[in-house]
């Protein structure tokens, strides 16, 4: 018979972080899911087997494959959303416009750099939206699109005029990101300055003053 394949040894986390070990479990689904390209071949026992852990140690933070590839979406938004900040963030404040295309560069360089985890954040979140048939985006995008709105609002306070309200000029220049994005995606090219080119121009076509 031969040997069980064995599990790495992995260092005990000490007693009460058990949070780090959620999300080291969670880092090593996200990077599975980068080199397999789909959520499909993601399985418990392989997720285990990288961070070096047994399997029902994975069962203590999710209850099965399908809570953990939620765990991953969730993950993954945090780290759009905190790519989104930090490129907002240098650029001065009073740049309010140059904000918001930094963001939706973050945005665009984020989904084009993880093709897998992006169609995975989209596909989960457009079955849901479906079954609801709620008009706005719901979960981790809201916050997204929450995020576009209050930059919106700067902008507005700055003395830029929009040609419609800051959350529609959010869902706006958000969905045409996602279109050029998808474009790009069924046929990658090296350089993507055009894709940053095209997002700045629509920008520009929400402002009544740009």
């Amino acid at each position: 018979m031969p040997a069980e394949e064995s599990t790495p040894q992995r260092t005990r986390n000490p007693w009460g972080q058990g949070e780090r070990l959620r999300t080291e479990i969670l880092e090593a689904a996200a990077r599975l899911l980068s080199e397999l390209d789909s959520a499909e071949g993601i399985t418990i026992r392989g997720v285990a087997r990288a961070v070096g852990i047994a399997p029902a140690s994975i069962y203590q933070h999710f209850s099965d494959k399908a809570a953990l590839v939620q765990g991953i979406v969730g993950y993954d938004f945090e780290l759009l959303m905190a790519a989104m900040h930090k490129a907002e963030e240098r650029l001065a404040a009073e740049d309010v416009v140059g904000r918001v295309r930094a963001q939706m560069h973050a945005y665009c360089r984020f989904a084009m750099e993880h093709p897998g985890h992006y169609r995975l954040m989209l596909s989960l979140r457009d079955a849901a939206h479906q079954q609801r048939g709620n008009s706005l985006p719901e979960g981790p995008l809201l916050k997204l699109v929450e995020l576009l709105t209050e930059s919106f609002v700067r902008c507005e306070q700055a003395g830029h005029r929009l040609r419609v309200s800051a959350e529609r000029a959010a869902i706006i220049v958000f969905v045409g990101a996602h279109g050029l994005v998808a474009l790009w995606h069924a046929s990658p090219e090296d350089d993507d300055s055009e894709i940053r080119s095209l997002v700045d121009e629509q920008i520009s076509m929400v402002f009544a003053d740009c």
